[in-house]
């Protein structure tokens, strides 16, 4: 009897797989997008290399990072994950278009291949959903 539920346990069907990797890979691109605001606020080198950040206030840098960091954090929590990726795909979106774009047409010439992966990564998220381990699932109860 205990082998069967041991075997049972252990098996996971193949939707159980796909939830748990979206859920870890969410967890994971949250957590290094995190990182990424808080360069604006002058943590792991700031903008510049030295520590330095955006000053407090400005548009788009400092609303940028306040919007990077919260909703990593809500993404990272896996709360209000559709409408915290939506918001920050556009914020990455944005942030291609008005940086990276006028400096050249693609990505590889512009710098800007972190900014356009973080805009389709995050909108797969708001497609797909947040996965396992996240706080939406607790609240569909």
């Amino acid at each position: 009897m205990t082998a069967t539920i041991a075997r049972e346990t252990r098996t996971k069907t193949p939707a159980q797989v796909k939830s748990t990797v979206i859920g870890a890979s969410r967890i994971v691109i949250s957590f290094l997008f995190g990182c990424h605001g808080l360069q604006g606020f002058g943590f792991f080198g700031g903008i510049d290399g030295q520590g330095g950040g955006v000053p407090f206030g400005s548009f788009p840098g400092w609303w940028g990072s306040v919007f990077e960091l919260v909703g990593a954090l809500l993404l990272l929590a896996g709360l209000a994950s559709r409408p915290a990726a939506i918001l920050l795909s556009g914020v990455m979106a944005y942030a291609y278009f008005t940086v990276h774009a006028p400096m050249g047409l693609l990505p590889l010439q512009n710098m800007g291949e972190p900014a356009a992966v973080y805009a389709w990564v995050f909108l797969l998220f708001a497609a797909i959903g947040p996965g396992r381990f996240a706080l939406d699932n607790l609240r569909k109860r």
